[in-house]
């Protein structure tokens, strides 16, 4: 496997399962030094025992935080530059979808709390992340939007807001920041077979969610679901010198569904 991340340090959020889960353990695997950040301390130390599986040399620190509160967000980059000194690159991944319904049923304080982490935390992570890069000169972030955040899906006024707005924050900074040597991009997965998706699944049917699935994708042109490691070797990608000049974008990963009549 190609060594694209030796001696460098990348910095995951929402490191404790799905998304982040799958692009740690590749990363991990090209060599980097990560930092890995969750809510959840038993989905991070899962995350570090699959990247042992992998990668028995990586160093790698586990941070327990709420990416919604900028305290913890300050203290998460301060515990990694604390550690290894630098940042290089940052997958601004953690992410929630809450809960299902039309805009008029929709929670006020559901919508508050999808934003609160999906939105607020995405810039909350740029905020203090892209001041250590500006320092160093360089730097590369992945910020993970949604085809919910290019597209309309129905019944998720906070995530497709939210989603819509990690879209605009990540043009906004890779425009801003791009002369400083760093790049700012965003991924819009499709439906990626996660613990998330499937528990969006049993939103609608809990007795049935995987026959649920199948219909979900049938409309796909790829008729199936994504594989978290498809997306996490795009973020491994988008995260390497190899994609250095792509900036202020956005890429969809989805088997061509957001393109679809």
């Amino acid at each position: 496997m190609t060594a694209r991340f030796t001696d460098q340090v990348v910095l995951i959020t929402g490191a404790g399962s799905g998304l982040g889960r799958a692009a740690a353990t590749q990363i991990a695997a090209e060599g980097a030094s990560l930092a890995l950040v969750d809510v959840s301390q038993a989905g991070l130390a899962e995350t570090a025992a699959q990247i042992a599986d992998v990668a028995s040399a990586a160093k790698v620190i586990q941070i327990v935080a709420d990416v919604s509160k900028e305290e913890d967000v300050a203290r998460y980059v301060a515990e990694t530059i604390s550690t290894f000194g630098r940042i290089d690159g940052f997958f601004n991944n953690a992410g929630i979808e809450g809960k299902q319904d039309l805009t008029e049923d929709f929670g006020t304080e559901e919508f508050d709390k999808v934003v609160a982490i999906n939105l607020r935390g995405v810039f909350l992570g740029l905020k203090h992340v892209l001041a250590v890069m500006k320092k160093q000169g360089s730097g590369s972030v992945v910020n993970t939007a949604s085809v919910g955040g290019i597209r309309g899906v129905g019944n998720q006024s906070g995530y497709a807001a939210a989603k819509h707005g990690v879209v605009g924050l990540t043009r906004n900074s890779g425009i801003e920041y791009g002369q400083f040597g760093i790049t700012v991009k965003a991924i819009a997965p499709g439906a990626i077979m996660t613990p998330m998706v499937e528990g969006s699944l049993k939103q609608i049917d809990a007795d049935n969610w995987e026959e649920v699935g199948r219909e979900f994708v049938s409309s796909n042109p790829m008729k199936r679901f994504g594989r978290p490691e498809e997306v996490g070797a795009l973020v491994a990608f988008l995260l390497s010198e190899q994609a250095s000049f792509i900036n202020a974008t956005v890429v969809p990963i989805d088997g061509g569904q957001s393109e679809k009549y």
